[in-house]
């Protein structure tokens, strides 16, 4: 308990202090920083993860990669049921608990989704969206080798998160490091399989996926911290205006 504590106060006090790296003006001021790492991500995805994930979804019949899937949400759903807690989100908290708890009992350890089957909506929290709804910006949008798109809150609530309420993550703490790696890597392919059409369809409709990515990313999270509202500010595509200055610039 005193663990997590620890943690919570951590995290909120990085995140507060570096809030200020970035403002809305320029919110990416690491960008040739994070255009390397974006190039290494894309590189190590085209040579190693698309292909093993195309592979999984080829040979893996549909009821498996569903079972899978599910298992690896049901055991987000800790997560949920925290972060809609540290914002006083107590029937969303509720619901989530309960959906794990029958997820994991009739649904087989979260193989099925019983509660998906009921239309019970999902309510996804995460540290990084807990961050933002007591007021701590996004701060400098960052690009993290193999998990990609964040920005310097949504790493730290990342982090808080995997420390915390990641079941996954407790596997290590118990010495079972074999487990944890492959559940890792269960984990990782199922997530890039999600992801297959979404890729293809952001290099094939940008002409720079790195700003399409950046800015789809940036104004997915301020809706989510405002549970489906768009800052105003956020709502002009600015993706649109970067392909303009390309197409003049050529």
């Amino acid at each position: 308990m005193y663990k997590k504590i620890f943690y919570l106060f951590a995290s909120c006090l990085m995140a507060a202090m570096v809030t200020g790296c970035a403002s809305q003006a320029n919110k990416d001021p690491l960008e040739s920083i994070n255009r390397g790492v974006y190039k290494f991500n894309d590189v190590t995805d085209r040579a190693v993860f698309k292909p093993v994930a195309t592979a999984y979804k080829t040979v893996a019949p549909t009821p498996i990669r569903t079972g899978v899937n599910n298992f690896f949400n049901n055991l987000g759903t800790l997560t949920n049921v925290l972060n809609n807690l540290l914002q006083f989100k107590l029937a969303n908290a509720f619901s989530e608990a309960g959906r794990f708890v029958i997820n994991s009992t009739f649904g087989i350890a979260g193989f099925i989704d019983v509660t998906g089957m009921d239309k019970i909506p999902v309510h996804k929290e995460d540290f990084g969206q807990t961050l933002g709804y007591w007021g701590v910006g996004p701060g400098a949008y960052l690009v993290l080798p193999f998990a990609g798109p964040s920005s310097v809150r949504d790493t730290t609530g990342w982090i808080f998160d995997l420390s915390t309420t990641d079941p996954i993550t407790y596997t290590h703490n118990i010495g079972e490091v074999r487990l944890h790696n492959q559940l890792r890597a269960a984990q990782f392919i199922d997530k890039r399989t999600e992801l297959l059409d979404a890729k293809d369809l952001v290099d094939d409709a940008s002409l720079d996926p790195y700003a399409f990515m950046r800015d789809a990313y940036l104004q997915r999270r301020a809706s989510l911290v405002q549970d489906g509202l768009v800052p105003s500010d956020l709502i002009k595509d600015e993706f649109f205006e970067d392909e303009k200055e390309i197409k003049e610039t050529k």
